[in-house]
């Protein structure tokens, strides 16, 4: 598959490094980085009739070398004097690997999933407060973004910074509030979706968990995608998992999905830590007087009804809300108020529960 361009016979020459600049302005689709930096390009040569480009490139969808090819051939073509550009692009299929067995990550004593049956129930805030509380309690936390397609936690805590690797070609996590994190949205632009088909998230979710150097830390918390879907299969075959959480809100909307999610743990052997009701009720801060918006008592009924614990109820307050939208997590702001001193007895419970049971 070539793509040429006739234009300027009397070509005046430019150099391998001036190429390899002019190509850095071409993005890999979905991504804010380019060509050059991901290392598609193999060789240029440079003669008199002009300038050819080799790139190697793995993808199943043929769509995006295509548009890799036309953007480069579209951005050297405006080099004035450049001559005839060639840009020729090898196609390599993915190599399938055998599935991998769950494993430990090395450095992590307890690997924490925070999963929910359905969207919409807070899962993420309440993965995000979790992480900071239980480093509120002295523990030394990373925090895991799993949700490819709809990453959050770099808004959650505030930060744009990119990761950066290791000698040993390790991605270094973006530390924000005291925590060590990694998110898609670290890699993409705000406005950039992640345009991916499954093996390529499956092969993201692996990276995020097999291949950051998390360091030494007592506690890996996972924000999972709502839902019992490719990358929750992902993850319990990937990593070893001390248990999992379960969020839900007291509405029975909410409840029956939580039988699904639990269902789906049992099934691959995963230990159920327990239920976080979220949005539980709401606390009138001019009377203090308490408004059951969703119902009350759903999430210590399913707990009974399932035995596993109900770790805590966690209310709903406009400040948690205004917290994780300006990037600082609620209980890192303001950790003995009552939405942070909720979030710092389910801590507490889940340290007393890990600590005294054998990691899996």
């Amino acid at each position: 598959m070539e793509m040429s361009s006739e234009k300027f016979p009397n070509a005046i020459m430019i150099t391998e490094d001036q190429v390899h600049e002019v190509l850095k302005q071409v993005k890999y689709p979905g991504f804010s980085r380019d060509i050059i930096s991901f290392g598609l390009v193999k060789n240029v040569r440079i003669d008199d009739d002009g300038v050819y480009v080799q790139m190697a490139i793995t993808a199943t969808d043929t769509g995006v070398p295509k548009r890799i090819k036309e953007d480069a051939i579209k951005v050297l073509e405006a080099v004035p004097g450049i001559g005839k550009v060639t840009v020729k692009i090898d196609i390599q299929m993915p190599v399938a690997k055998p599935p991998m067995s769950a494993a430990s990550i090395e450095g992590v004593s307890h690997v924490i999933a925070v999963a929910s049956g359905k969207g919409g129930v807070g899962k993420s805030t309440v993965a995000s407060n979790l992480a900071s509380a239980l480093a509120f309690t002295g523990a030394k936390v990373g925090l895991c973004d799993c949700d490819i397609y709809g990453p959050s936690m770099a808004l959650m805590f505030g930060s744009k910074e990119r990761p950066m690797a290791d000698e040993n070609d390790r991605i270094l996590p973006v530390e924000s509030h005291g925590i060590r994190l990694m998110s898609m949205g670290f890699l993409l632009d705000d406005d950039a979706p992640a345009v991916l088909r499954g093996p390529m998230v499956t092969r993201y979710t692996q990276q995020f968990l097999r291949q950051v150097a998390w360091g030494e830390l007592d506690y890996l918390v996972l924000d999972l995608p709502p839902g019992t879907g490719d990358i929750q299969l992902t993850i319990v075959q990937t990593v070893a998992l001390a248990g999992a959480i379960v969020v839900t809100t007291p509405q029975e909307v909410a409840l029956v999905d939580v039988r699904k999610a639990v269902a789906m743990f049992h099934k691959t052997n995963v230990p159920i830590l327990g239920i976080i009701e979220n949005m539980s009720y709401f606390l009138c801060p001019s009377d203090g007087i308490r408004y059951d918006i969703f119902g009350s008592g759903g999430g210590e009924r399913e707990a009974a009804r399932l035995d596993i614990p109900l770790l805590g109820e966690i209310p709903i307050d406009i400040a948690t809300r205004e917290a994780g939208d300006l990037g600082r997590p609620i209980v890192d702001q303001d950790p003995n108020g009552p939405v942070g001193s909720a979030f710092v007895r389910v801590a507490n419970i889940l340290r007393n529960q890990l600590e005294e049971a054998p990691v899996r």
